[in-house]
């Protein structure tokens, strides 16, 4: 098997300056006889920590929190501008994009009126923690709390190119993880308004439990407004938020509404569920954009295909900044392929899914077998044994692939009854290994991987044999 690789090297992190940052330099020592450089930084855990022999848990928390607030993970959301001293150190004013989320508990005047005061002091804390944590995982900023009220930002102190997202992610999340906060006898309900546009951020104001970043601009407002129009357990969005997300979930069209202190009225949008759209490309791209200046790689390509379907396995890993046409490229090779007789695999990472190693597999297996949202685990296990069956070895090998999809098969788990947790994980990837040399016995095979959550990359790799 050949693999060809073109990589863009970014300027390297001067760890030690970064430690100076957080006022923790003593440590900078240890960090440079070990080798940590800016991409092993991201990935240190705290057991490597504690091996690097940092014996304080305040100073392994503090390092934990500002490596998550470098983009490999979230830290808590309340938390996210003091661990990133990089970000809003000059205190200066800034023209910014931002989303803003306003989230408001509903019947919390009822509440008011039912329990004692320190009972429901205990509830809106637990509530306050719920949408800190849940809001945290996936980048937010809890700017303000009013009562019953959270204002949160996405975009800072930190921006992403998928700030939109991120915060329709949240939003869901929270409506779903209200109702598991313990109350004497009520189930929470959370309405939501999102909206997204150009704001000036500016200094902090306030202090203690009062501070909070002065942000000026419409978007807050429309965001409380939108609020104020949602039902309970709605997250309604702003048009600008809806183009910014396009296909990545599902809506219902509010039509025209008039909104108090706006001249025009706007036309939100409810946020059912996220779709089931396999490619964030397929589902953020509007229309089909010309490739242009790509000759060279698309032949590339096509002659590493050639080679492929002679049976010389190939994999060629397409590296860049993002933005200059990596999945375009990818795209435009498999339009070439259409009319070949082939098997195409695509596989997606997702920055939100870094805990699961094999949620692209996980997420193919189930577009390819064909799973709907609300299919009872039998129907499921009825699809994925279809899918599985004319090309596995046996029950041993779809009771693994079941296992892994967590789908729970009594007929099945007879043939892996007695797998050690070792052996059950070396199987299950033995398992897939002969699922992909199966496809590629019948005719070649093309496998797209899709990479957001590390270096940006795409790999191809088809091949009629390599395998064998």
């Amino acid at each position: 098997m050949v693999i060809e690789a073109c990589r863009i090297r970014a300027t390297p992190m001067d760890v030690a300056e970064w430690l100076r940052g957080l006022g923790l330099e003593q440590y900078a020592p240890a960090f440079r006889d070990n080798d940590i450089d800016g991409e092993v930084l991201r990935r240190l855990t705290g057991e490597d920590l504690r091996e690097l022999g940092i014996a304080s848990i305040g100073h392994r928390r503090r390092l934990l929190d500002a490596i998550a607030a470098l983009g490999n993970r979230q830290p808590a959301a309340e938390e996210s501008l003091a661990l990133s001293p990089a970000l809003g150190a000059s205190g200066e004013a800034e023209r910014r994009q931002l989303t803003v989320m306003f989230c408001d508990l509903v019947g919390s005047t009822e509440l008011s009126q039912r329990l004692d005061p320190e009972d429901l002091r205990a509830v809106i804390g637990a509530y306050h923690r719920c949408v800190a944590n849940t809001v945290g995982r996936f980048g937010g900023f809890v700017a303000k709390y009013m009562g019953d009220g959270v204002l949160v930002y996405f975009g800072y102190p930190q921006a992403n190119e998928d700030d939109a997202e991120r915060a329709l992610r949240a939003g869901l999340a929270l409506v779903e993880a209200a109702g598991t906060i313990e109350t004497a006898d009520t189930k929470l309900t959370l309405r939501i308004g999102v909206a997204t546009g150009i704001v000036v951020v500016g200094d902090l104001i306030g202090s203690g439990s009062a501070q909070e970043q002065a942000v000026v601009g419409e978007t807050p407002n429309l965001a409380a407004r939108l609020q104020a129009i949602a039902v309970p357990g709605a997250i309604v969005i702003d048009p600008q938020t809806r183009r910014q997300t396009a296909a990545l979930f599902e809506y219902e069209d509010l039509g025209l509404i008039e909104l108090k202190g706006f001249a025009h009225k706007i036309r939100p949008s409810r946020v059912i569920r996220e779709s089931g759209v396999a490619s964030r490309f397929e589902a953020l791209r509007s229309g089909e954009t010309p490739l242009v200046g790509r000759v060279e790689e698309l032949d590339l390509l096509l002659r590493r295909w050639q080679h492929a379907k002679e049976g010389e396995g190939r994999v060629v890993l397409i590296s860049g900044e993002p933005g200059i046409g990596k999945s375009r490229i990818t795209e435009a090779l498999h339009e070439r392929l259409e009319s070949e007789a082939h098997t195409r695999l695509r596989y997606f990472c997702s920055p939100h899914h870094q805990d699961s190693a094999l949620y692209p597999v996980i997420a193919q297996l189930e577009r390819a077998a064909g799973f709907a949202r609300d299919d009872a685990v039998q129907v499921k296990l009825e699809k994925l044994q279809a899918l599985l069956i004319p090309t596995s070895s046996g029950n041993q090998e779809v009771a693994l692939l079941a296992e892994m999809l967590s789908l729970a098969a009594p007929e099945l788990q007879a043939a892996i009854r007695d797998f050690s947790p070792q052996r059950k994980k070396e199987q299950t990837f033995a398992a897939l290994l002969d699922q992909l040399k199966a496809l590629a016995r019948q005719r070649p095979v093309s496998v797209a991987n899709d990479s957001t959550t590390f270096p940006p990359s795409r790999v191809l790799h088809s091949d009629r044999s390599a395998y064998e």
